[in-house]
């Protein structure tokens, strides 16, 4: 990972003096550096040597990056990681351009990792992404919005991006297509389940311990499990105040929202689902050789759903 962050420093680097400060406040923001690391894990877990792992780890990282900064200007967010968001700094445009920019620079490292797999991966990912972004912004102030139709959005915005970070790990590795297959269903299972808990915390976190401020997610108009399942399962009254509430992307009524999604069970059942999917990630991996690497495979996957932030 020490190898990772200096090439995302050096990669970082531009002459143009908004893009140099800006995707450095970004990239050095505090993130967990969860897809970056999937990369590394699933490349050793065969004994990868070289270096092209810690090449596209830098990418994945690159690629994530580019999407935070996108999805902060489409949000309006104000707060990241306990932090201003770039857009609240610096605008929207520049948000939207540096991000360009680090697309950009995903996909020359791409090139110069010189492996077509490896590019038909991620180009496929990134455009995967992109459909769940768009999914997302059709969903929005739409309380009719299914758990199918949530987890279809999840799975494209979240989710494919540790697909393709875990795949591409044993791609680089030489596995066959059973193992890559293995390891792309550990990422996508462990993504939905990252994204699931990420959904709860949106109304169980303290907003110092989650880095952003308590029901974003609503004030945006977002129709996430948590609220969906309390919609679904309680009293006529508390529903109509839901639906309302998505309609209008308001917080005005949010501790009722709380109180509501806390009464009938919301969130225990979206962690329940969130553990449903951990325990598939990990037997995603049975057969694979027993190390150190593996064995950190399987505590994400447990800190995954365990987290607090």
């Amino acid at each position: 990972m020490q190898a990772v962050n200096a090439l995302i420093q050096e990669k970082l680097h531009s002459e143009i003096g908004l893009i140099d400060q800006l995707g450095h406040y970004i990239v050095n923001s505090g993130g967990k550096r969860l897809r970056p690391a999937l990369v590394l894990l699933s490349a050793r877990c065969f004994g990868h040597c070289g270096n092209l792992h810690i090449l596209l780890a830098a990418v994945v990282e690159f690629i994530h990056t580019a999407t935070l900064l996108h999805d902060d200007v489409v949000d309006a967010s104000k707060l990241r990681r306990g932090k201003a968001t770039a857009n609240q700094r610096w605008g929207n445009e520049a948000s939207v351009l540096v991000g360009d920019f680090l697309y950009s620079c995903a996909f020359r490292m791409m090139v110069e990792a010189g492996n077509m797999r490896v590019m038909d991966i991620m180009a496929e990912a990134t455009q995967t992404i992109a459909e769940g972004e768009v999914l997302q912004l059709t969903n929005r102030h739409d309380p009719d919005t299914t758990e199918q139709r949530y987890l279809q959005v999840i799975s494209n915005k979240t989710a494919k991006l540790f697909e393709a970070a875990a795949r591409v790990g044993a791609v680089v590795a030489g596995q066959n297509r059973d193992t890559e297959q293995a390891l792309a269903a550990y990422g996508r299972r462990l993504g939905v389940a990252y994204q699931l808990i990420d959904d709860v915390l949106d109304y169980d976190a303290p907003s110092a311990v989650l880095g952003k401020n308590i029901g974003d997610d609503l004030a945006e108009g977002k129709p996430t499990l948590p609220l969906l399942y309390a919609l679904w399962h309680c009293p006529e009254q508390q529903a109509t105040l839901l639906k309302n509430a998505i309609t209008r992307g308001s917080l005005e009524n949010l501790e009722q929202v709380r109180a509501a999604i806390t009464a009938t069970g919301a969130l225990e059942y979206t962690r329940n689902l969130a553990q449903q999917e951990a325990e598939h990630a990990r037997n995603a991996l049975a057969g694979l050789p027993r190390s150190d690497y593996l064995d950190a495979l399987h505590t994400l996957a447990r800190f995954a759903v365990e987290r607090r932030y």
